[in-house]
């Protein structure tokens, strides 16, 4: 079997994989400091309670966007699993040609997405990826990675506004019954949830309109189904993508 690792920001998403098929998955989260022991320990863990045996897996492969934790990943793929994982990084076969100025600074997430979402839904297709980043990623009608925009995720514009502003208080963020709010903490709800839904939108049109033709909008990430209702543009919310992505890297690298 294949173990599929996600690491971003503030998350670290495990997919174990029999063939095409995902055996089970699992998201913790991501401390920048943990040590490859700590690693292997929450990996066993997580596999003995999935019913799971370790020494099944064949294969493992990782999409990092947290370079600190990448030597302790490949440690821990050695010690634990007796495999040497494949990192998706400059060099490695997506089948997808990548059109970036720089090619390096492109996250190693945002190519996987793309090589996904093409997969699944043809080409041209956009990526919505709701993380620590809200990132959008465009491919071409011939296939190819032309690139994207990065905003601040929702949270993190969140924090900075709770931060830098003394008297605002932390709310939940969810959608609130109105935009005009009549207290303070509907009025921060509806300025967060409303405001990063137009932002969102306005992106897209953007996009859309800058690629010339129609495209499908697929979308992922913890937030994309809390969206979902708001943004008429989107085609699809797979909260699976990036894993589906690591499975086809892995085969066209076998």
């Amino acid at each position: 079997m294949l173990l599929a690792v996600d690491v971003g920001n503030t998350q670290i998403v495990l997919g174990l994989f029999d063939g095409e098929q995902l055996r089970a998955d699992w998201r913790v989260a991501t401390r920048k400091d943990t040590t490859e022991d700590e690693l292997g320990a929450l990996m066993r863990a997580l596999f003995d309670g999935a019913g799971q045996a370790t020494d099944a897996v064949s294969g493992m492969i990782v999409s990092s966007v947290v370079p600190n934790l990448n030597g302790a990943l490949a440690a821990t793929g050695e010690r634990y699993f007796g495999q040497q994982p494949l990192f998706v990084e400059p060099g490695i076969r997506t089948g997808m040609p990548i059109l970036y100025e720089n090619p390096h600074e492109v996250g190693a997430d945002r190519i996987v997405n793309a090589v996904a979402a093409k997969a699944e839904h043809g080409a041209p297709v956009v990526v919505l990826d709701f993380g620590t980043a809200t990132t959008f990623d465009v491919v071409s009608e011939g296939g190819e990675y032309l690139g994207g925009v990065i905003a601040p995720g929702l949270g993190v514009s969140a924090e900075a506004l709770f931060e830098k502003a003394a008297r605002l208080h932390r709310v939940d963020i969810r959608r609130p019954e109105r935009v005009v709010g009549r207290n303070t903490e509907q009025s921060i709800q509806a300025g967060l949830f409303h405001g990063y839904a137009a932002l969102v939108r306005g992106l897209l049109e953007r996009i859309l309109d800058e690629l010339g033709t129609d495209a499908p909008v697929v979308a992922t990430g913890g937030l994309a189904p809390v969206f979902e209702s708001e943004l008429g543009c989107v085609s699809a919310v797979d909260g699976g993508l990036t894993l589906k992505g690591l499975r086809i890297i892995w085969e066209r690298n076998r």
